[in-house]
């Protein structure tokens, strides 16, 4: 049977194994889907074919360390170790936006900080403790809520994007998000944060 015919797991088997030639033949299997999940994110050439090559090289840094265990799942496994890559960068280039936002009962994306309960001017140090207080609010989240609150929120990404980033249906990404928001909002509520979203 030719190397070609081997499933992704039988081919990550003889790389392990010391057969480099099934590396090249999953990366010419998977790099145009891999890719285009990578540009459609970061919406620039060469930071996405850096990001691209990062990905392979922790691929294969993980194959080598023997701490595969994604059996039958590797696409969704290299997309992930992409998307976690993606996040990274912008989190040094501190692209992120740092103010998250809501939505309205009108539907309408409002910041949290339009909402703060007290009239007062709050100082430099309250909002950053509130920023992070959200975010951390964020991270509490399952991780297919706060994957679609980030994309949309912080990266300004598009519900066609995030819908062709995660592989799911645009309805299915607007649900995680009305979700994750709805969520978000009892979090703020039970945790007693200095704003109120209303």
């Amino acid at each position: 049977m030719s190397i070609q015919m081997l499933s992704d797991n039988e081919l990550v088997q003889l790389y392990i194994g010391g057969n480099e030639e099934s590396l090249a033949v999953l990366l010419h299997r998977h790099k145009r889907k891999l890719f285009s999940s990578i540009i459609v994110v970061v919406k620039d050439q060469q930071l996405a074919e850096d990001i691209f090559q990062d990905t392979f090289v922790k691929v294969i840094q993980t194959l080598k360390r023997g701490q595969y265990n994604e059996e039958g799942k590797f696409l969704p496994w290299i997309v992930r170790i992409a998307r976690n890559l993606i996040i990274d960068h912008f989190r040094r280039a501190k692209k992120m936006p740092p103010v998250p936002v809501y939505i309205n009962e009108e539907g309408e994306e409002v910041s949290v900080f339009n909402s703060l309960a007290s009239p007062d001017e709050k100082n430099d140090t309250d909002c950053k403790g509130m920023k992070k207080d959200i975010r951390n609010l964020i991270n509490k989240r399952p991780e297919d809520q706060r994957e679609v609150v980030l994309m949309r929120i912080y990266y300004d990404m598009s519900f066609k994007e995030i819908s062709e980033f995660t592989n799911v249906s645009i309805n299915t990404a607007l649900g995680r998000m009305r979700y994750a928001l709805f969520n978000l909002k009892k979090m703020i509520e039970e945790h007693k944060l200095e704003f109120a979203i209303r």
